[in-house]
């Protein structure tokens, strides 16, 4: 069996170059490709999905956990239509060319939530796995999902970051003012 970093090896660039011809035809570039990778440490201690501790454990934090993980799955499901998954993304309609280039980036593209930390009511930090076919691509990485008109969605920094990930790709604009 090929250990993870070799398998990473193999798999990085042929994601990088499917995201790369997925962007091409996105809105203007930032006027550089961004060398920098996201972080796989989470700003707080994170837990297995479920209630955090830096927000009491209550009903409403449990079904907090469990919106998150089903928005952010369902996000980076390739089968799931554009119009969802630009709903479920913070300021979506501004990303909408770069997510239905999402869908012919990797056959099977999907997500793996495997930790939830609720830093506030209206911010979480999302730990998953980026997936294709089941099998790992990126495993531990982290991101954040905001509640925005009362439904918990994939932080739109969150994709920013990935995007950077690809080896000389074209970032969208609307990266520069994500939160």
């Amino acid at each position: 069996m090929r250990s993870p970093l070799v398998a990473r090896r193999i798999l990085m660039p042929a994601v990088g170059l499917a995201l790369a011809a997925a962007l091409a035809g996105c809105s203007s570039s930032s006027g550089s490709s961004a060398t920098t990778s996201a972080s796989n440490t989470p700003t707080q201690a994170s837990t297995p999905v479920g209630p955090a501790t830096p927000v009491p454990a209550t009903s409403s934090s449990a079904s907090a956990v469990a919106e998150i993980t089903a928005n952010w799955e369902k996000f980076f499901n390739s089968s799931t239509p554009t119009a969802q998954r630009v709903a479920l993304l913070q300021n979506g309609s501004t990303f909408a060319t770069a997510i239905s280039g999402l869908s012919g980036l990797v056959s099977k593209l999907g997500a793996k939530v495997t930790n939830v930390t609720l830093n506030s009511a209206t911010t979480a930090t999302v730990t998953y796995n980026l997936t294709a076919g089941g099998s790992s691509l990126l495993t531990g990485q982290t991101g954040k999902a905001v509640l925005e008109n009362g439904v918990w969605k994939v932080g739109d920094a969150s994709l920013c970051g990935l995007l950077k990930l690809v080896p000389g790709g074209t970032v969208p604009s609307a990266c520069s003012s994500a939160s």
